[in-house]
């Protein structure tokens, strides 16, 4: 891996054995069905807001990890733009979960976090064991890449309550899977002890 880059400092830790994932939450859900998403991703954003808040005090960087819903000349600030600068269905969220200035930004062109970015150097860089996915869909793009984070043995947090589908029942079903078959922790974010994760897995 190349050398530390001595300009990280503050709440964007050089070195990390945990980091919360935000899975697609710049995002306009100007699409079929995001009308359904949308009465869910709501209500998830204020709590995953409140949880973000609660992992950079405790000094977990935020990875966001988002679609470039087939514009490949976007990048974070262009995404931004348009789903602050627009009336749409995901602006509410948008504007609970815009990202900091240092906060970490990896752009996907499909489903997985993992699938042809750079989140699988970045997370190697900072020395991650645990990712904390969080966003939407639960059953889609947090199951795709929670299965690509298993198959790398990482230790995988989903906090219930921080992710969201277009139906309860199709968020449950994600959560059962991930729980059952990838061993994620998928307690309410309220339960997660942040400082415990630090320690990495099993207390390691």
């Amino acid at each position: 891996m190349p050398a530390r880059n001595p300009d990280l400092h503050g709440n964007v830790p050089d070195k990390a054995p945990a980091a919360l994932v935000l899975i697609d939450v710049i995002n306009d859900l100007e699409f079929p069905e995001g009308d359904q998403l949308a009465r869910h991703a709501l209500p998830m954003a204020r709590r995953l807001a409140a949880f973000k808040a609660r992992a950079r005090a405790a000094g977990i960087p935020a990875v966001y990890v988002n679609d470039n819903f087939g514009k490949w000349q976007s990048d974070l600030a262009r995404l931004l733009e348009h789903s602050l600068a627009t009336e749409n269905r995901g602006r509410p969220m948008v504007e609970l979960l815009r990202p900091a200035e240092d906060d970490y930004f990896v752009l996907k062109p499909k489903h997985s976090g993992f699938f042809s970015t750079t989140l699988d150097i970045l997370v190697r860089y900072l020395q991650v064991d645990t990712l904390i996915l969080t966003g939407v869909a639960a059953n889609i793009c947090v199951l795709f890449t929670a299965q690509d984070a298993f198959l790398r043995d990482l230790h995988i947090v989903v906090p219930s309550d921080c992710v969201a589908s277009n139906t309860e029942a199709e968020n449950r079903f994600a959560l059962d899977h991930m729980r059952t078959v990838l061993k994620a922790d998928t307690r309410p974010s309220e339960e997660i002890d942040l400082e415990e994760l630090k320690k990495g897995p099993a207390g390691k």
